[in-house]
């Protein structure tokens, strides 16, 4: 059985295992780029990386009207209580938890987490995830770290990689990145959602496979690749 992933623009990604559907930092209300909506999205699983506003997205009203259970750190839990999500599961940076449909363990990242109203985020994470023998790390919002290398020596089958600069990693660094994780394959997000993350990710594409022996797929919103 295959993983497929469809992306809907900017850090948001509906994971299909076959069984279940996880929905990945769904900022869909406001963002010029996303091709769905969050009154049709579906999801049986939410994942929030950290508290800002284009990460949280439409995670209540989504989970509200789908009873998908939420996983994020425990602050950002105790913060969705209060907006009347109920169905959460609390992990922590360095914990991974297995679900009927596989294992995700939260990575470090190199962001803030501060909630939309100002709220105390805890710390902001990355996603590594186990399914059907697939590794698929999601990176989230980030800059460089050298800890990308242990991640990658888990034998990374995709990774999800932020290229827009200024808030995250830029071109530059998310090459380096590629270099220190080695995965099979990488996709390039976060960028062209704002101006001020604008990117060409093709140039980018074209340099990581002219350094590294990673695969490189563009998506474009609403795409869907298999692994």
């Amino acid at each position: 059985m295959t993983v497929k992933l469809t992306w809907y623009s900017h850090a948001c990604f509906l994971i299909d295992t076959g069984d279940e559907k996880l929905l990945t930092d769904p900022f869909l209300t406001g963002n010029p780029l996303a091709p769905v909506t969050a009154d049709s999205v579906v999801a049986d699983y939410i994942l929030v990386s950290h508290g800002h506003g284009d990460h949280v997205g439409d995670t209540v009203a989504i989970a509200q009207r789908t009873g998908a259970t939420v996983i994020a750190n425990f602050e950002i839990q105790n913060w969705l209580a209060g907006q009347g999500v109920d169905n959460g599961h609390p992990q922590h940076i360095g914990g991974g938890f297995d679900y009927p449909w596989g294992r995700v363990k939260l990575t470090m990242a190199q962001h803030g987490s501060a909630l939309p109203d100002g709220s105390y985020g805890g710390n902001p994470c990355g996603f590594l995830f186990y399914i059907q023998g697939k590794k698929i790390y999601h990176a989230c919002d980030t800059g460089l770290f050298y800890d990308m290398k242990l991640i990658g020596e888990e034998g990374i089958d995709l990774a999800i990689l932020p290229i827009g600069d200024n808030f995250t990693m830029g071109p530059v660094d998310a090459l380096r990145a590629v270099k220190l994780i080695e995965p099979a394959r990488v996709v390039p997000i976060h960028y062209n959602t704002f101006d001020i993350i604008k990117q060409d990710p093709d140039d980018w594409a074209e340099k990581v496979r002219g350094e590294t022996k990673a695969a490189v797929t563009v998506m474009k919103p609403g795409d869907t690749i298999e692994l």
